[in-house]
């Protein structure tokens, strides 16, 4: 019987949120003036905060416990906001927690965000050999790591440049490269690989379970629910930083997905991964033929997905994409924004149909990017926060005279032609 290398016993942690309860102004921020004018006073601004503003517990992590044998790919899952990078980041002791305890038998390598670990003005290759130290490796054991290393993050030519100039593509390739191969015995990767393509995430996905038949474990957290499926043995599910069910990845998956709310409208205002300085998606929004909310469609409804983004700086010509992703994480597919008429510095507003008879009988959830296509620069991203069910119909008219389930994540009505030669 393998022996738990990660135990979670009655975690939480809570933040404290302030809050502005009248006569100050808002979010609680004073000019110099009126500081100085408090403390001549003999009120003090300590005291003025105290009495101004309501703080409020806030908690992340609420009693979490559960345990993760050596060997084996775990997935985190869970809605935005659930807990799972607070968990990640106690997991990784980036954070300490509340309450509860962390038990980790071995060396953690943690990789929660682009560039994790690494210092911009030292080169690739500095950052290499400083990751290995920072996990307790001598300069042999990572040389002797060093040239796999470079082969899988195909970062070569750019090695002795610092990674301040990479790309976030570049960083994350290099991030998870170090992370992977200098052979720890518990990886923790969050949703960051979202930022590679296809083909990276595939070797990436096949890295990590290798580590797991090396006898190495792996936790990972994504919203990609194929992923999931597919390469996780097990699975764990918050819901308000609660554990809400540990078992089976199939089953987990199966559950959160039965178990989930369909999400209509998003406001992605003040968000850090929605924007730049250059241009941000704003809102997001499922509508209806006549425009209205909607979360629900039949298989004939047309289903409209309206982006609202920002173009901050004068020259910056962004487009809109707009990713469908079934209930199993599956990409089903994805459209570019092709008016034909580029952005204008300001607010915009687009509206992308899909025809009805188009989806099949599924769950589907809603990503957005926000990229310059000519520098291949992206401004924001949005990782499925809509989501809408789309009910099959016997009378639909893309089933004609089939019976039983459609298979594949999409059903089009195609135009069939037809000769007869009697």
């Amino acid at each position: 019987m393998s022996m738990p290398v990660i135990c979670v016993n009655d975690l939480s942690k809570r933040y404290l949120l302030q809050h502005q309860t009248g006569g100050g102004r808002a979010h609680g921020y004073r000019t110099i003036r009126e500081e100085v004018r408090n403390w001549v006073a003999g009120l003090g601004s300590a005291r003025n905060s105290k009495k101004d503003r309501a703080r409020d517990d806030f908690w992340a992590l609420k009693d979490v416990s559960f345990e993760v044998d050596q060997g084996g790919v775990v997935g985190i899952i869970g809605r935005n906001g659930a807990g799972k990078s607070t968990l990640l980041k106690i997991l990784s002791r980036i954070v300490e927690p509340t309450s509860g305890e962390v038990r980790l038998r071995g060396r953690v390598a943690s990789l929660l965000e682009v560039g994790t670990g690494f210092h911009p003005e030292l080169t690739g290759r500095e950052n290499i050999y400083l990751n290995g130290a920072v996990l307790g490796m001598t300069r042999a054991e990572v040389r002797s790591k060093f040239d796999e290393i470079i082969d899988f993050a195909e970062v070569e030519r750019f090695l002795d440049t610092p990674v301040k100039r990479y790309s976030s593509g570049m960083y994350v390739r290099l991030a998870f490269a170090v992370a992977a191969h200098l052979e720890p015995e518990i990886l923790i990767v969050d949703e960051v690989l979202a930022v590679g393509d296809v083909q990276f995430q595939k070797k990436c996905l096949g890295k990590m379970s290798a580590a797991a038949t090396q006898g190495r474990t792996v936790l990972l957290v994504t919203h990609n629910l194929g992923f999931v499926s597919d390469v996780c043995q097990k699975a764990v599910l918050l819901e308000g930083g609660k554990v809400s069910m540990i078992g089976d990845a199939i089953s987990t998956v199966h559950h959160y997905l039965k178990g989930g709310a369909e999400v209509a409208e998003v406001d992605l205002t003040g968000v850090g991964s929605a924007g730049d300085e250059a241009a941000a998606l704003l809102r997001l929004r499922l509508l209806g033929e006549d425009l209205q909310l909607k979360h629900i469609f039949q298989c004939h409804d047309p289903v409209v997905v309206e982006v609202t983004f920002e173009v901050r700086q004068a020259g910056v010509h962004p487009q809109p994409s707009v990713h469908f992703i079934t209930e199993r994480g599956e990409h089903a597919f994805a459209s570019v924004e092709n008016t034909g008429s580029p952005a204008i510095q300001g607010i915009n507003i687009v509206r992308l149909m899909v025809p009805g008879n188009f989806f099949n009988g599924l769950s589907y959830s809603v990503s957005a990017f926000l990229a310059s296509h000519t520098t291949s620069h992206v401004h924001g991203s949005a990782s499925e926060v809509l989501s809408f069910s789309v009910l099959d119909s016997p009378v639909a008219e893309a089933r004609a005279s089939y019976t039983g389930p459609y298979p594949g994540t999409v059903r089009p009505l195609l135009q069939w032609h037809k000769e007869s030669h009697p």
